[in-house]
């Protein structure tokens, strides 16, 4: 991968008039960063995997259209919100064909506490609908094929596809994982598509879903948006944000 990336930085330096010295060190210095951060990454992950030993996800579920339902319901709601709603709501609809038949003012107001409720029912009956129409009345197990229903951009489908099938595909990027990212100096930017490049670029594969619920975990935990307890984090000597945030 370095020699590719000299190789087209000496194309742009044909055209520019850049040296190959100053070419040949900034790839250089970028592999350093890149493997530094590599190595805090994985610092990060073994830290954290003492502290947080059976980190998983909150969301509580029995099938892959409940997961489904249970993540979009969780957009701009907490965890343990969700799972009070979806106590009964998976009691009513048990299937992708109830929600797809469902009385949208009556499926709005059942998950009302999770706000934005009506954008949500919306998104859950035209994804009910999707599913019965498209997929057989299946979740898909694919990334391609998930990011097709409605409500679903790649943190659900992440977090679906992980929890449901086993299938690691990428890394959810919620709003912990986007703090602590950024904070632990992984990434520099700010939309969860970009953090998730970003992270899978250092993080190992085998850890896409593990670093996820570790950082979920630390960010309820220890490292809150407001107010984090620097003083008692078990990485405050390798975050650079530490005593700062």
């Amino acid at each position: 991968m370095l020699y590719v990336r000299l190789a087209l930085l000496r194309k742009v330096d044909e055209a520019v008039g850049w040296g190959n010295q100053s070419l040949e060190g900034a790839v250089m210095e970028e592999s350093e960063e890149i493997a530094d951060k590599k190595a805090r990454a994985l610092k990060i992950i073994e830290l954290l995997e003492k502290e947080y030993p059976r980190a998983k996800t909150a969301l509580h579920y029995s099938s892959p259209l409940e997961i489904l339902i249970a993540t979009i319901l969780s957009a701009q709601c907490t965890d343990k919100r969700v799972n009070i709603v979806t106590e009964s709501l998976f009691k009513k609809y048990r299937t992708a064909e109830d929600y797809a038949n469902a009385d949208l003012a009556e499926l709005e107001q059942d998950i009302r506490s999770t706000g934005f409720y009506r954008n949500k029912a919306k998104n859950i009956k035209n994804a009910g609908r999707m599913l019965v129409e498209k997929f057989d009345s299946q979740v898909p197990d694919t990334m391609e094929e998930i990011l097709e229903l409605p409500g679903v951009a790649r943190k659900t489908a992440n977090i679906v596809l992980s929890n449901a099938y086993g299938v690691i595909a990428g890394i959810a990027v919620d709003t912990h994982v986007r703090r602590l990212s950024k904070r632990l100096g992984l990434t520099e930017n700010k939309n969860p598509d970009n953090i998730e490049k970003d992270l899978m670029q250092i993080v190992p594969r085998s850890h896409w879903k593990r670093i996820t619920n570790l950082l979920i975990s630390h960010g309820r935990n220890v490292c809150m948006a407001r107010k984090p307890k620097c003083e008692s984090c078990v990485l405050n000597k390798l975050c650079p944000s530490a005593f700062k945030a």
